[in-house]
């Protein structure tokens, strides 16, 4: 059963940084949205257990996950099922519940997301990892390596301390033999929703420098912006509403970048 869950998507790549807070779940939520819009069929799989996040960016919060022949149904964002979620959040009782686990619980819920989830046939799937380079990281490589993933996202934001962490990150990619796609700088600079002017609030260029050092594509700055907050707030779709915000050609260019990584590597 193992082999027919993940023997329909075509590409895997995992959201990764060594810190907190920088906006993973951003990044694999606006990836998702951009590719959708690209007519890939895209599926999310949070792996993050103690801060899952992806169902309420799509404001799905309270749906519940079916079992079929195969294993889980994952939950679907619209009716065209262009969009497909698993996360810890849709199977907690409530979702105030925190997951007060040790390592080996946490590993086994991993191994069963990869192997249990029928995700049918998709162009991607992205895995959003919880903060760090631990246990449930090691699990999901691990678990992913059979079905050879086409790489991971670093997401940093550009201050010293975040970029720092970020750096483990890189080792831990090395060490893992998991291929680095590229870095992804967010909150790089606020723009002024009256004058459009962009602040650079945490520094700049953090995420740039490293690439450049550790020889990795540098993929883009996505910029600090009310309303892409908003809509991630109100499980909007920011990629199809807010064309002209700042945000947007950050996150299309970032979305290209994969798409073109993605196809020179099937070619």
């Amino acid at each position: 059963a193992e082999r027919s869950n993940l023997a329909g998507v075509r590409h895997i790549l995992l959201v990764l940084s060594g810190k907190g807070g920088v906006g993973k779940s951003t990044i694999s939520t606006e990836l998702a949205l951009s590719l959708r819009h690209r007519g890939k069929k895209v599926g999310i799989l949070d792996v993050d257990l103690c801060g899952p996040s992806i169902p309420r960016m799509f404001q799905l919060q309270d749906s519940d996950v079916h079992q079929c022949d195969s294993g889980w149904v994952p939950v679907f964002v619209d009716q065209e099922k262009s969009i497909s979620l698993m996360s810890i959040g849709f199977l907690l009782e409530k979702p105030d519940d925190a997951v007060v686990w040790r390592g080996p619980k946490k590993n086994a819920l991993i191994k069963q997301f990869v192997a249990d989830v029928a995700w049918g046939d998709l162009d991607f799937l992205i895995v959003d990892t919880p903060p760090g380079t631990s246990d449930e990281h090691i699990s999901t490589v691990e678990a992913l390596r059979p079905y050879k993933p086409l790489g991971a996202i670093l997401v940093t934001t550009p201050q010293a301390v975040s970029v720092g962490d970020v750096r483990r990150e890189l080792t831990f990619c090395k060490k893992t033999g998991l291929r680095v796609l590229g870095i992804v700088e967010n909150m790089s600079g606020f723009v002024c929703p009256h004058c459009s002017e962009c602040t650079n609030i945490f520094s700049k260029g953090g995420g740039e420098e490293l690439a450049k050092h550790a020889g990795v594509p540098f993929l883009g700055c996505v910029p600090l912006d009310p309303q892409l907050s908003q809509s991630l707030e109100e499980g909007r779709d920011f990629i199809q509403e807010f064309p002209k915000s700042s945000a947007f050609p950050a996150l299309a260019h970032i979305a290209q970048q994969i798409l073109d990584g993605a196809s020179q590597r099937s070619s």
